[in-house]
C-alpha cells in the first residue's frame, strides 16, 4: 500500500466465506473502509470454506469452529488476500504463526433467539417437540431448560435453516443467533429471544473479526482505527475463558462478557460431553484482571466437568 495527500490508495482484498450472511459482513467491512479512506477500492474475495463444502456432517467431527476460518487463513498466508473477515465465533483462539487479529468491530445483539413456524416459544412447546440446532452449547442449554424435547441435528447457512424450520415437516423449531437472524433480514420470524443467563452465547457471538498478516504493517494501521474498544475488552475475556480450555476440547462452552463501570461481568456456562451436566458461572473484574480471572474459572470448570 502507498499513501497520497495522506490518502491511503491502492486495493485492499478482503476475503469471506461466500455464503449469504459472511457477505453481507465482509460488505459491512468493505463500507467502513471505503468511508474511512475515500481512495481505497476494496474488493470481496470469496473463499471456500471446509464447513460450507460439508453441510451433512456435524462440525465437531470435521474440527469445529476452525472449518470456517482454516482455508480464509490459508488464502491470507499464501498472499490471495489482504485481510480475511470472521464470524469472531468461528475464529480460533489460536491463530497460524504469521497472522494476527487486527480489529474486533462493534458487537450486534449477543442472544440466541428462537424460531417456529407457528410462533411458539421455546417454554411452550409440547413434550416431545423437535428443536433444531447444529451447535453443542446450544444442545446442552436447550437440554437444560427443556429435557423432555428431541434435538435434532439442524445444518445449512441462516436462510436455509430458516426456511426448514418455517416449512414444519422437520422441526418443531430451532436455536440460532440474533445477529444472523437480523442481519439477514428474518426478524420477524423470532418467536423468542433466549435469555443470557439460560442461553449464554459462545465466545465472541455477533462480533465481526479482521485478521491480516502480522508483516503487513499497512494494512493493520488501516483497521486500528475501526476497532471498537468495549467489544475487543469483552471478547477478549470471552476468548481468554475459551482458550484455556485447548484447541482440541470438544466442551460444548459460552460465554459473553459486559462493560459497565470499568468492571468487566463475564457470564459463562460449560456442558459435559453428554450434554447432561451443565455449569453456569458469573464473575467480574477489572479490564486488566479479567482475562486471567476468566483462565482460573476456567480451569476450575473444566475439572468439574471432565
Amino acid at each position: 500500500m502507498s499513501t497520497a495527500s495522506d490518502q491511503t490508495v491502492g486495493t485492499m482484498r478482503i476475503g469471506t466465506r461466500g455464503s449469504a450472511l459472511a457477505q453481507i459482513q465482509a460488505g459491512r467491512i468493505k463500507e467502513r473502509l471505503e468511508a474511512a479512506y475515500p481512495a481505497l477500492r476494496c474488493e470481496i474475495v470469496i473463499i471456500s470454506t471446509e464447513g460450507d463444502r460439508d453441510k451433512q456432517t456435524p462440525l465437531t467431527v470435521i474440527g469445529g469452529r476452525g472449518v470456517f476460518a482454516k482455508d480464509l487463513q490459508l488464502a491470507l498466508l499464501d498472499g490471495r488476500i489482504d485481510c480475511a473477515v470472521h464470524s469472531l465465533k468461528d475464529l480460533p483462539t489460536r491463530l497460524p504463526e504469521g497472522l494476527v487479529l487486527a480489529a474486533v468491530l462493534e458487537r450486534d445483539d449477543p442472544r440466541d433467539v428462537f424460531l417456529s413456524p407457528n410462533g411458539k416459544t421455546l417454554e411452550e412447546l409440547p413434550a416431545g417437540a423437535r428443536v433444531g440446532t447444529s451447535s453443542r452449547r446450544r444442545m446442552a442449554e436447550v437440554r437444560h431448560a427443556r429435557p423432555d424435547v428431541e434435538i435434532v441435528e439442524l445444518r445449512g447457512n441462516v436462510d436455509t435453516r430458516v426456511r426448514k424450520v418455517m416449512e414444519g415437516d422437520q422441526y418443531d423449531g430451532a436455536v440460532l443467533a440474533a445477529a444472523g437472524i437480523r442481519r439477514m433480514g428474518y426478524a420477524d420470524k423470532i418467536a423468542e429471544v433466549l435469555d443470557l443467563d439460560r442461553f449464554t452465547p459462545s465466545p465472541g457471538q455477533a462480533a465481526l473479526g479482521v485478521e491480516c498478516r502480522a508483516d503487513d504493517a499497512a494494512t493493520l494501521a488501516l483497521f486500528a482505527p475501526l476497532a471498537d474498544p468495549e467489544t475487543t475488552i469483552t471478547t477478549g475475556a470471552e476468548r481468554a475463558f475459551l482458550r484455556e480450555f485447548g484447541g482440541g476440547c470438544t466442551l460444548p462452552i459460552g460465554a459473553h462478557g459486559t462493560l459497565e463501570d470499568d468492571q468487566i461481568t463475564l457470564r459463562v456456562m460449560v456442558a459435559s460431553e453428554d450434554l447432561r451436566d451443565v455449569r453456569f458461572d458469573r464473575f467480574s473484574a477489572g479490564p486488566d484482571e479479567i482475562e486471567a480471572l476468566a483462565a482460573e474459572r476456567a480451569r476450575e470448570l473444566q475439572a468439574s466437568t471432565s
